[in-house]
């Protein structure tokens, strides 16, 4: 069955075509539950503002992206505005690859 790490790992082919980072490294990435008897899925995320225009294209790259991994029947996306998104969630590569220190 497939595990939360190889989860999170084929969630950094996702990339925000406006920063040019990865979708985990910027902190979009709040939770991920795996249904080990259905193969379910599902991936608690946030964008970076309510607003954003490419919404639909990361919630289908993020479908795409996990159903590769073997064992993954369905991927169910939650987005949520709560907590708000801030740049204090990007990691510590993100920060250095955006020039926030």
């Amino acid at each position: 069955m497939v595990k939360e790490n190889q989860i999170l790992k084929q969630l950094e082919e996702v990339i925000d075509p406006e920063l040019n980072v990865n979708i985990v490294e910027l902190g979009l990435i709040y939770g991920v539950k795996i249904d080990k008897k259905t193969g379910d899925v599902e991936i608690k995320m946030t964008l970076t503002t309510p607003g954003c225009p490419l919404s639909d294209v990361f919630q289908e790259e993020v479908t795409k992206a996990v159903k590769k991994l073997k064992g993954v029947k369905n991927v169910i996306i939650d987005l949520v505005w709560e907590p708000m998104w801030t740049p204090d969630r990007m990691s510590e590569e993100a920060r250095e690859k955006l020039g926030i220190l």
